[in-house]
């Protein structure tokens, strides 16, 4: 099946719509993700930040899938890629990641950034969603690995988000490097955070949690990456 990728510029496009019905029903927990209603707001360039919207298309002009990802100071982050429960296992995945990482080499960036929940941190309406939507943690993991990805092996999570408004730590910090490599500077990963965070969380929370971030992973120069079906050793080993 043909697939073409385009970017969304126009916050008028129907296809942004068609992408947010996709994320509503290919993710298990649609409320932690960027609302569709904020979508049009993620196009407009004026805020200084360079969010993009990618979706795929077939011939008839049906979106099958869609990205959001941000192309930061240091690295890209990847906040979102989903596909149709129909149009699964057709190549939309790799199309859309190959169109992102092309433009995140174009700005001159190492990587892209991401990250995605583990299986052994869900709980069992968690799991139930999971089967809901026709998705299965390990399952995307293994298909992340496919795509590029790698798990970064430090104790990560989003700042808030969680149980009573506290961290959100069922997530590990994924990578994609644009050539083969074996570590990641901390550097670039708590640069990279603190830029994602601060639209939300303000400058001052961003630069603490990435602070934080660095504390956590012991200050090294360089973090391990893992296959992107494995979890940090802070959660396989003591946690």
């Amino acid at each position: 099946m043909p697939v073409t990728v385009r970017r969304v510029t126009d916050p008028a496009d129907p296809a942004l719509a068609a992408f947010g019905r996709i994320q509503e029903t290919s993710y298990y927990a649609p409320d932690m993700l960027i609302p569709p209603a904020y979508f049009p707001r993620l196009l407009d360039s004026s805020t200084g930040r360079e969010d993009r919207i990618l979706v795929a298309e077939n011939g008839a002009g049906d979106v099958l899938g869609g990205t959001i990802y941000s192309l930061l100071s240091g690295a890209g982050f990847n906040s979102f890629m989903g596909v149709s429960r129909e149009a699964r296992g057709q190549g939309v995945g790799r199309a859309l990641q190959a169109a992102s990482l092309s433009a995140v080499r174009a700005a001159g960036l190492p990587g892209m950034f991401a990250d995605s929940v583990h299986a052994t941190r869900q709980n069992a309406a968690e799991r139930a969603g999971e089967t809901r939507v026709g998705t299965e943690p390990h399952e995307r993991r293994v298909v992340l690995g496919a795509l590029g990805f790698l798990t970064v092996d430090l104790p990560y999570w989003q700042p808030v988000g969680g149980e009573n408004g506290g961290p959100l730590t069922d997530l590990d910090l994924l990578y994609c490097p644009l050539e083969p490599a074996r570590t990641v500077p901390l550097a670039l990963v708590t640069a990279t955070m603190q830029d994602y965070w601060r639209g939300w969380l303000g400058p001052e929370r961003a630069a603490a949690e990435a602070a934080a971030l660095a504390e956590r992973a012991g200050n090294v120069p360089e973090v391990r990456l893992l296959p992107a079906t494995e979890t940090p050793a802070y959660w396989s080993q003591a946690h």
